[in-house]
């Protein structure tokens, strides 16, 4: 059996299919319009379609999240091949993890160790909270350092994003984006998360 990375590539859902589907409309959809004038593009919008497409990009070889900014600015060979804007964090998104239950976003360095595409989430990206010190800092305060911190896309079955930070301490981004990062983030990408 291949690595989980290259599983991850070859998995298909339902959600993966019709994402395939509508993209195969859209191309009908513009043939139609070269060949009838038609103008589509504001329907289209309106239905969405531009978040359907979810372009997988070079390998992805560090991840850079500014809580601050709500933003994650994606690697590639020493340079930025992408940025994520309006991410969603924890409900409590100031300072770093320090707990099970404390709704907080992990802050440090980690890796992307595995990706679940039976999340309760539009796929899923494991960050490997917590590390050594992690554990260290919550024993000795006697409790748990908590972990399952992700990055996903958004709440299965759900018609619409959530506003604001809603998640438990995950990063949350747009189901588009998450596939584009299921394609294109390998497992063992490292994931620097800043203040």
């Amino acid at each position: 059996m291949g690595s989980l990375r290259e599983t991850r590539r070859t998995l298909t859902s339902p959600a993966r299919r019709l994402s395939a589907a509508l993209r195969r409309c859209l191309g009908i959809f513009a043939q139609a319009e070269k060949r009838c004038g038609i103008i589509l593009a504001p329907l289209l919008l309106l239905l969405g379609a531009s978040a359907l497409r979810a372009e997988p990009l070079a390998p992805i070889d560090l991840i850079r999240v500014d809580k601050s900014e709500r933003r994650m600015e994606l690697w590639s060979g020493g340079r930025v091949v992408s940025v994520i804007e309006h991410i969603q964090l924890g409900d409590q998104p100031l300072g770093p993890k320090r707990f099970e239950g404390d709704e907080r976003t992990p802050e440090g360095r980690y890796q992307i160790d595995w990706g679940n595409p039976d999340s309760a989430y539009h796929l899923s990206l494991h960050i490997s909270y917590p590390n050594t010190a992690d554990r260290e800092y919550a024993a000795g305060q006697g409790r748990s350092p908590g972990g399952m911190i992700m990055i996903h896309g958004q709440p299965n079955g759900s018609d619409r994003r959530p506003a604001g930070d809603w998640t438990d301490g995950c990063i949350a981004v747009s189901n588009a984006q998450i596939e584009m990062l299921w394609q294109s983030v390998g497992d063992g990408t490292p994931i620097e998360i800043l203040p």
